[in-house]
């Protein structure tokens, strides 16, 4: 979706207190909705997440009472992997630039324009949870051999999605002059 088609359906659904806002602020109302759309659905991302480290912490310890120590330092891998995109997440940029930012203000374009990033997203973390889902599956099951080449794919998931979440910021401030 085009920056401009999301930032007329976000002043489509505003109401009459937006509309006055931005008249008199120069479209700081549409802004302040794009960064709020933005923080639920990084949120819904972080609970994502969070929900599959526990669900990883499950495996990783059903592998330590199967005596699975050849792959143990993957596992370990995949947890402090996941820790870190779990906090990059939570912690995220939301596209505040102070009234005095030398790199120039964060108009309502390139806050759009990361929305769609952000929504983009979403396929990935689906199928990182579609991932560890079927390896708990696996896991509960004792197929110890299958398990061992998901924690790979799992890990390879997630360091793509972690140098995804780094491009983000390539979308507030892309290098133009």
């Amino acid at each position: 979706m085009a920056e401009r088609e999301t930032i007329e359906k976000v002043k489509n659904k505003q109401g009459i207190f937006s509309q006055i806002q931005n008249f008199f602020t120069l479209g700081y109302g549409t802004k302040e909705d794009l960064r709020e759309l933005d923080k639920k659905l990084r949120d819904l991302y972080y609970a994502d997440l969070r929900d599959m480290r526990h669900v990883w912490e499950d495996i990783y310890l059903a592998a330590l009472d199967a005596n699975l120590t050849a792959s143990s330092s993957d596992f370990k891998k995949v947890i402090q992997v996941l820790d870190r995109v779990v906090e990059k997440v939570r912690h995220a940029d939301y596209g505040y630039a102070s009234l005095m930012d030398r790199k120039g203000h964060i108009r309502e374009k390139e806050l759009a324009r990361v929305f769609n990033y952000d929504q983009a997203l979403s396929k990935d973390v689906e199928s990182m949870k579609d991932a560890v889902n079927k390896t708990y599956s696996e896991a509960e099951a004792e197929n110890w051999t299958n398990v061992s080449a998901e924690v790979k794919k799992i890990k390879g998931l997630l360091l793509a999605f972690e140098d995804k979440w780094h491009e983000r910021e390539k979308q507030f401030r892309p290098l133009e002059i």
